[in-house]
């Protein structure tokens, strides 16, 4: 089939020629371009037969997938080297996704995979030695066949379509949406230099999928925590099934209830997650524009926190992004992989008069704890380390006296963040001389760090100073040249000390630093203002465009020229940890239907947010037409305000990692953007709940008078269904397009009253037939004119009745009125396209 097409191609290309004298350029490239298109689609394969095979020395023999969006074929690591791979064909680079023989490439010349008869394929070299199998010997195989699917799995097909082999039952370091990890697969990290990478993802020996370090006998976890509990994690061990996919949406679930979603979580997007070479997991998507790879997720925004990253006594720096050194005493082992850490300089003995310990600030070893010792002085921590020859040293925390001595120093990180890091104390021999500059500090404002190959006494990480082997003969001058540089310096503080104040407020207060392209999607989302910055971005708090219970919103400018909704928060009297824990759960949180929370400030008595700003402002000021009167919500509009609304409440429910319940969900907290898609603001001023919480006391009542669920006043166990009843108060307003106070018969009718009356009137009328319903256009914003679909209102109606019941086990869940409505939505656009067909 290939052959004959080509054979036409080769017609056409004689035919314009034949032609070219007639034709204008433009249409002369429209035509090569195509004949191009036509001739590599020509040369590809849709399957392989039983008896073909590939070559690598084809570029053209390849599979493709039926969509285009994957290639199977050879793909050249070097120029003599290959690996039979599948990539993504749209990318504006290679992007492997799976091979069969990572760490074992073949020649570029001679070397093929065939599929046999029996549904085994084998990969050979060049000389004939076999490299890779799918160990398939199928006895009764039938007509056999090997294809790419379009969700870019290579599988072996027989009799009856029944599947002997395919490649997502073997991962290599990636998974594509619907393809699951179960018990026996996993995903290897692939080092660079095709070496056996030391990290893995799979389930543990509790059905819990984790992230390992195997070094050399031992394995060992490091993400998730693990020195939180398996509850505190919300994970779920011993199940009797073990899978975990990321869906078409970006949406990770395993069976231990591990989840996670894509920044930019929504259908049509290109993804996949994969184990990078550094340890880390990350989820990808690609951008349509230009076909390049951004980070959407990672399982450590602080890079320096994965395990063994830098090496046995490597030290992971910021600087801005993570980078290697070594520890004082210690020098690289192989300057071209630095996870291979660093060797003594010289042996420490045990011996306690021949070692002292040298002061790491802001750093720790994490793990590696031979013990833990409490309110112990640091004198004490000492001596348990020196009079110890196992203990290479210690990490002390000063404020709490806990005093941990190590095995071995694995892992190390600085970090500036209070409460990270402690102080790490390291033995070295007496012998060397240990300066402050060449102590490994991150540094985010100094300049990068990079390897240093031409000097072999040195620190890898040229940044770092190694002052030991300076030429000495010069000293005599620096007294000299010191004195006069003190004067000057002198004169230069005065100027610099004002600036540099200024700049040390200012400075981001962030963990992360960006490590490569992507990583600007997750940590400049999220920082921490000072007073004084949101005091000039809002020209000091003037222009007010809000207020309520909860605080006063201002109107902002930063220095990015971004506008922002900076919210100052009343009555926050949380401890500064508390804060901190509720701002850590709102930097996570991220849908395209909740409002962009960019940031905070909490300097001194001062709590503010701050926020994405619309110039649309809240769903009452255009809705109840108090202040734009010139804008008229449609009925479309109104539909896909309660979807979005409905998917936010519905993230915040059964998405996040933490549980979070709104508890105020109303029009005024509901913000439209330029293209008047919902954003619930405000989320992040609820109550957080651990999973479970139903026996949880709340205080003192939150949220809005008419919008309030019954439970508030009755003092039962607060749940997410508080939500679900205000989520139906407002389907009632989008429906009728006013306050549901205003349709109170009279000035003395409560909230409740009025809600009972037309929840009861709603329900009753939508148990009539259906040739008896016209009452939904006059119940309907007369300001439509009728211009509603039939079938979405009824729907909407027939939810807010259920959201509205007094039993709040009746009520559905979130999740549940998002699918109702997103069906409702699907079959009222079939009708549409119906009729207009």
């Amino acid at each position: 089939m290939p052959h004959l097409l080509l054979a036409n191609i080769h017609l056409l290309t004689h035919l314009i020629m034949a032609e070219a004298s007639t034709m204008n350029k433009s249409s002369a490239c429209l035509l090569l371009t195509t004949l191009i298109h036509l001739l590599s689609s020509a040369s590809a394969y849709d399957f392989l037969s039983a008896g073909s095979s590939l070559s690598v020395e084809h570029s053209s023999d390849v599979l493709h997938s039926p969509n285009g969006t994957f290639t199977c074929g050879f793909h050249n690591i070097s120029l003599n080297a290959s690996t039979f791979s599948i990539w993504f064909s749209g990318s504006s680079e290679r992007t492997v996704v799976w091979s069969a023989n990572p760490l074992h490439p073949v020649y570029t010349w001679g070397s093929k995979v065939k599929l046999d008869a029996d549904g085994s394929m084998v990969l050979k070299d060049y000389n004939g030695q076999i490299v890779w199998t799918n160990n398939v010997s199928a006895s009764d195989a039938g007509h056999v066949q090997a294809q790419l699917l379009g969700t870019g799995n290579l599988i072996v097909k027989g009799r009856g379509g029944a599947i002997l082999w395919q490649s997502f039952d073997s991962p290599t370091d990636t998974l594509l949406p619907t393809q699951s990890i179960t018990a026996p697969t996993k995903l290897v990290s692939t080092h660079r230099l095709l070496v056996p990478g030391h990290y893995s993802f799979h389930f543990d020996d509790q059905y819990l999928l984790s992230l390992f370090d195997d070094e050399k006998d031992i394995s060992f976890i490091y993400w998730p925590n693990p020195s939180r509990t398996i509850w505190e994690k919300l994970r779920v061990p011993f199940n009797s099934t073990t899978s975990g996919a990321v869906d078409t949406w970006g949406h990770f679930l395993g069976s231990d209830n591990a989840t996670f979603t894509a920044a930019d979580w929504g259908p049509g997007i290109l993804r996949r997650l994969t184990l990078d070479y550094d340890g880390n997991l990350r989820l990808y998507s690609l951008n349509k524009e230009d076909r390049k790879w951004s980070v959407t997720w990672m399982a450590f925004p602080q890079l320096c926190k994965v395990r063994g990253l830098c090496g046995e006594n490597g030290i992971c720096v910021y600087t801005p992004v993570p980078a290697c050194a070594c520890a004082p005493g210690f020098e690289v082992i192989d300057p071209s992989d630095r996870s291979k850490g660093c060797r003594p300089k010289s042996n420490v003995t045990c011996d306690v008069q021949e070692v002292k310990f040298t002061r790491l600030p802001h750093t720790d070893f994490f793990g590696s704890d031979m013990s833990a010792h409490h309110f112990v002085s640091l004198d004490s921590c000492k001596n348990i380390c020196l009079h110890d020859c196992n203990c290479k040293g210690f990490a002390y925390w000063e404020g709490t006296g806990d005093c941990y001595p190590k095995s071995v120093l694995l892992s190390g990180v600085t970090l500036h963040n209070l409460g990270s890091t402690g102080t790490m104390y390291i033995k070295i021999p007496k012998g060397i001389e240990v300066l402050e500059a060449s102590i490994p500090q991150s540094q985010p404002f100094g300049p990068k760090y990079a390897p240093d190959c031409s000097a072999t006494n040195k620190y890898f990480i040229a940044g770092f100073l190694d002052m030991l082997n300076r030429d000495q003969s010069g000293q005599k001058y620096l007294y000299f040249y010191g004195f006069l540089s003190a004067i000057f310096l002198a004169e230069l503080m005065f100027v610099l000390l004002g600036w540099f104040i200024l700049r040390r407020e200012r400075r981001e207060l962030r963990g992360v630093w960006p490590a490569e392209s992507g990583y600007e999607m997750i940590t400049n989302h999220f920082r921490r203002y000072t007073y004084r910055e949101l005091v000039s971005a809002t020209r000091k708090f003037k222009d007010e465009l809000g207020r309520g219970a909860s605080g006063i919103v201002y109107k902002g400018v930063l220095e990015d020229n971004r506008a922002v909704a900076v919210k100052k928060l009343a009555e926050i009297n949380q401890s500064e940890e508390e804060f901190q824990h509720e701002l850590n759960v709102i930097s996570r949180i991220y849908h395209m239907n909740l409002v962009r929370v960019w940031g905070f400030c909490s300097d001194g008595p001062h709590r503010i947010l701050v926020s994405e700003y619309f110039e649309n402002g809240s769903l009452d000021k255009i809705l109840f037409g108090r202040q734009s009167p010139e804008i008229l919500l449609g009925w479309k509009q109104r539909f896909n305000i309660a979807l979005g609304v409905a998917r936010g409440l519905a993230y915040l429910h059964h998405e996040c990692s933490e549980w979070v319940i709104h508890c105020d969900v109303k029009p005024e907290n509901i913000l439209l953007d330029e293209n008047l898609v919902p954003k619930i603001a405000d989320f992040g001023l609820a109550k957080l709940l651990n999973r479970g919480g139903s026996n949880i006391n709340v205080s003192k009542i939150q949220g809005t008078r008419g919008y309030l669920a019954p439970e508030w006043v009755s003092s039962l166990p607060i749940t997410a269904k508080v939500d679900v009843y205000s989520f139906g108060v407002v389907l009632l307003e989008l429906l009728k397009g006013a306050r549901f106070l205003d349709m109170a018969n009279n000035e003395d009718e409560e909230a409740e009253m009025v809600l009972g009356r037309i929840s009861r009137m709603v329900r009753e009328k939508l148990m009539l037939d259906d040739h008896e319903q016209s009452w939904i256009t006059g119940f309907i914003d007369a300001r439509l004119n009728g211009q509603f679909n039939d079938l979405q209102a009824r729907t909407m109606m027939r939810l807010a009745v259920s959201c509205l019941e007094e039993d709040r086990d009746r009520r559905p869940t979130m999740e549940n009125a998002a699918q109702i409505l997103l069906l409702a939505d699907d079959v009222g656009n079939a009708n549409v396209m119906l009729r207009a067909s």
